[in-house]
């Protein structure tokens, strides 16, 4: 039963704000980054926690100068608010996405250039379908695409398959797309017509952090050892410029970012690579539906949205 802001226990009433703070640091076990998560003071996270636990009776957490974990309790009460939590959450959520209807604003996520030119083409048709909703495109990093989704800074994201992070849903496949890879224009490979996937054990990759694939796509190839790492897309194709490296892409690549130092070349048996929308599964809101919708009719002439397995 809700009671205010609060919870009832058999102890009183726990507030919104223990249960945000008690299941942050849980997920967390670190105070520093379960504040900066909550937009509150360390002594705030703290302070909150102390209560709840004297409300309990017993700490719910053992802290010591490097590392925070839970007691037995505490994992108990985490395994059995979690669920709760995320209904009642779900709930009010769903409520708030009716009363609205498509209005108020959706962040919608992109990795490159092509995709951003992708979304731009999708907001005119949802906007011809929700012209009161407010569509903010911004740009991210692949590896943190899927934590900003599921902190809720985002709503959807344009990726390419994989999506293994169990948190979020995706919807049919929109576009697809050769693999290349990106050598220096004085790499033995440039003068090939294209590579084998194989051939890629023959030359060091570039890596880009949280991939286990490199950039917008790779091919499943074992890698040479040592090989460099890039923080970002564009530094990664500084670094093939500049001899360090190739790197395995999309074949928009050779478009959207053409350099007089690289060279594309198709990885004739690579798999295609395959873009898709991305959101937090839980938070399949009307706008996010009716985004993945204009999505669909723009590619495909479809209306429905579709939720394949993820």
């Amino acid at each position: 039963m809700i009671v205010k802001s609060g919870l009832t226990m058999g102890v009183g009433v726990i507030e919104r704000y223990e249960v945000e703070a008690f299941l942050t640091l849980a997920e967390e076990l670190h105070f520093g980054r379960t504040a900066a998560k909550l937009h509150v003071s360390t002594a705030r996270v703290s302070q909150t926690v102390r209560k709840l636990e004297r409300r309990v009776g017993v700490p719910l957490f053992h802290r010591t100068s490097r590392r925070v974990s839970l007691t037995t309790v505490g994992q108990q009460l985490h395994d059995e608010l979690l669920p709760a939590w995320g209904d009642l959450t779900a709930a009010v959520q769903r409520a708030i996405e009716t009363g609205r209807g498509l209005s108020g604003a959706l962040h919608v996520a992109f990795v490159s250039a092509a995709a951003a030119q992708l979304l731009a083409g999708v907001t005119q048709v949802f906007h011809e379908r929700a012209p009161d909703c407010e569509v903010r495109i911004r740009e991210a990093q692949a590896d943190q695409m899927p934590g900003r989704i599921r902190s809720g800074e985002m709503d959807l994201g344009l990726t390419t398959l994989p999506v293994e992070d169990p948190d979020l849903a995706h919807g049919s496949v929109l576009v697809r797309e050769a693999h290349m890879l990106a050598v220096p224009v004085g790499h033995p490979f440039a003068r090939r017509g294209s590579v084998l996937a194989a051939d890629l054990t023959r030359v060091p990759l570039i890596r880009l952090p949280g991939h286990t694939a490199i950039g917008p796509g790779q091919a499943d190839v074992p890698a040479a050892t040592a090989d460099p790492t890039a923080g970002t897309f564009q530094e990664a194709l500084t670094l093939v410029g500049a001899g360090q490296g190739a790197l395995p892409t999309g074949a928009h690549a050779r478009r959207y970012y053409a350099r007089p130092d690289i060279a594309y070349l198709p990885i004739s048996d690579a798999p295609a690579l395959e873009w898709v929308l991305v959101w937090r599964a839980d938070r399949c809101t009307a706008r996010v539906r009716a985004f993945v919708e204009a999505a669909d009719t723009l590619l495909h002439g479809r209306g429905t949205t579709r939720q394949p397995p993820r």
